[in-house]
């Protein structure tokens, strides 16, 4: 699903909201989330899961063209944990 597929399901559940005002909603709760984990915060929702910031370490890697070893800077990845009722849900008749 896309952001505007968010978008105009969310509007289409909700038709006493202008499908401008969902989408002024998605895109602040989006912003939102990246401004938290650019400060290097976690958030946290309920059931759904959890983004938080990853850091990884300088290391040296290899160029798969050449072979030759090439430095690879440090960096902060995005990472996310899905929460317990998420996990639960996606998993509803399967085998684990």
């Amino acid at each position: 699903m896309t952001k505007s597929e968010l978008i105009a399901r969310l509007a289409e559940a909700n038709p006493h909201l202008y499908q401008r005002d969902v989408e002024r909603i998605v895109t602040t709760i989006f912003d939102e989330i990246a401004t938290a984990l650019a400060r290097g915060d976690r958030v946290e929702l309920r059931g759904f899961g959890a983004f938080s910031v990853k850091k990884r370490d300088p290391r040296v890697g290899r160029n798969p063209r050449t072979g030759e070893t090439v430095s690879v800077d440090g960096k902060a990845v995005p990472f996310f944990k899905t929460g317990k009722q998420l996990r639960e849900k996606l998993n509803v008749g399967g085998s684990s």
